[in-house]
């Protein structure tokens, strides 16, 4: 079985990818069953489309890899904790739980004045706030 390291660790050199393409160093994969079913690096100024998160792209790979729009029983794994965009994503596609590793500065979906990740106030149909594990550096 692979380990959260092993998982963040990857999304770190998808990260890396990213910046040196001149995108945020940004890096997240969606993981079922233990395995990777996509992943994704930071695309925004390459596509020229702010929609282009790391997490957003990792899950439109993920529900057309599945063909589902149900992604409850996935794990998100992040470089950087989902703003509030990526966080509407998560909970609209009911993933169960997600890892990060860095803080959001601003906009965070559990930091933030807007914790869409851990309110309870959603629109009906959606899941329950996912399980959030903020990954310590040494980890």
């Amino acid at each position: 079985m692979k380990t959260t390291h092993y998982f963040i660790e990857r999304c770190l050199a998808l990260g890396k990818q990213a910046a040196e393409k001149g995108n945020s160093a940004v890096g997240a994969l969606i993981v079922k069953e233990d395995s990777i079913i996509s992943e994704a690096e930071e695309a925004v100024k390459t596509k020229n489309d702010i929609t282009c998160h790391a997490e957003m792209e990792a899950i439109r790979q993920a529900v057309k890899t599945l063909m589902t729009n149900d992604l409850s029983d996935c794990i998100l794994y992040s470089t950087h904790e989902p703003c509030i965009m990526c966080s509407y994503a998560i909970r609209f596609y009911k993933i169960k739980e997600v890892f990060y590793l860095q803080q959001s500065k601003y906009l965070g979906g559990v930091s933030s004045a807007l914790p869409l990740l851990t309110t309870d106030h959603v629109p009906p149909g959606w899941s329950n706030a996912p399980n959030i594990n903020h990954v310590k550096e040494d980890s």
